[in-house]
């Protein structure tokens, strides 16, 4: 069974109120330097405080998030597994989204457990391995989250929101700090742009 399998099956039965399961380690990309990280849109930048629950609930800027992992028993999840990416976004992002969609998505325990898996990446995944690159990559719900490190000024995205804090290591787990929710479905790739027509052969010159 495949690592997101795993993290799926996990998430299901944590749903059902039984004990989330370890997941299989994955081998983790090669090592780089971390980037520097950009808080422009943070209150404060985010550092490791404990295990990512833990640091995510000590910053204060991610109450609906964690709260999120509570209600769906993801917390479990979170806080013993080494080999995870997170892409969280801050409470002003929740606060973007129409208020409808907020209030159905809080509403439903199974929409918001898909929601939150499909912000999870079963790798160490640091933004070394998005720099430079636009590929998508498997989520825990088994969808693909595009991951877009094509900017040449260094913007770094993930299904069309900016990364603006990277790089957070906690104790159990990666955490990149994103400025907008990610939204299943978005993570497909640009389709090929369609091969140019061949020219018309010239045609041979008239006879005298």
């Amino acid at each position: 069974m495949s690592p997101t399998r795993l993290l799926l099956a996990a998430a299901a039965l944590a749903l059902i109120s039984a004990p989330a399961p370890a997941l299989a380690q994955a081998p983790a990309p090669a090592a780089a330097a971390p980037m520097a990280a950009s808080v422009a849109s943070l209150a404060k930048p985010v550092v490791m405080n404990g295990d990512l629950v833990d640091t995510l609930k000590l910053n204060g800027q991610f109450t609906v998030f964690t709260k999120a992992l509570a209600d769906t028993n993801l917390t479990g999840l979170l806080k013993t597994n080494t080999n995870l990416t997170v892409f969280v976004p801050t409470d002003a992002a929740f606060a973007a989204m129409p208020a409808a969609d907020l209030a159905k998505l809080t509403a439903d325990n199974a929409a918001m457990q898909r929601f939150i898996l499909h912000h999870i990446i079963n790798l160490p995944w640091p933004s070394s391995n998005i720099k430079g690159v636009k590929r998508p990559i498997p989520s825990g719900l088994q969808d693909n989250i595009l991951l877009d490190g094509s900017d040449e000024g260094g913007v770094l995205k993930v299904d069309g929101a900016t990364i603006v804090q990277a790089d957070i290591k906690t104790g159990s787990g990666l955490v990149h700090v994103v400025d907008h929710v990610l939204i299943a479905g978005q993570g497909a790739v640009d389709p090929p742009a369609p091969a140019a027509e061949p020219a018309p052969a010239a045609a041979p010159p008239a006879k005298q």
